[in-house]
């Protein structure tokens, strides 16, 4: 079985301890219901209660979707929660010109922070099948 393991079910639970505001949602690339979960705080907390049964299934089904390579989910993942205004995550992903306009504007203003919330995850997949030429 080729099987590629793009994001940590560690991660995901210790984001789910914030997860009344939706991050481990975000991480596992739902930012509907991440949002949701945001503007709900975790459907009333019901929702963020029955995530920590379905982290493991959000971590599978992560797995599928995003392509695996050399730009860790994880590690950008972290980046973007802790030095996203920053832009850390972004010339991490090797985008050092978006990375730098961050730097400068607090992350466009959050405006950008809020937007690689919502797409990080295919921005990182999207760099992995990215093949070097030559």
């Amino acid at each position: 079985m080729n099987h590629q393991d793009t994001h940590s079910k560690v991660i995901g639970y210790l984001l789910w301890i914030f997860g009344f505001l939706g991050s481990h949602r975000f991480y596992y690339g739902k930012p509907v219901t991440g949002t949701i979960w945001f503007l709900t705080l975790g459907l009333f907390l019901i929702g963020w209660i029955i995530d920590f049964f379905l982290i493991p299934a959000m971590d599978r089904e992560a797995d599928l979707r995003f392509q695996s390579g050399p730009i860790s989910y994880n590690l950008a993942w972290i980046l973007l929660t802790f030095l996203g205004v920053f832009g850390i995550h972004r010339m991490y992903m090797g985008k050092w010109i978006t990375g730098l306009l961050y730097l400068l504007t607090g992350g466009l203003f959050l405006i950008g922070v809020l937007y690689d919330f919502w797409t990080l995850n295919d921005q990182i997949s999207q760099r992995n099948a990215e093949r070097p030429l030559g």
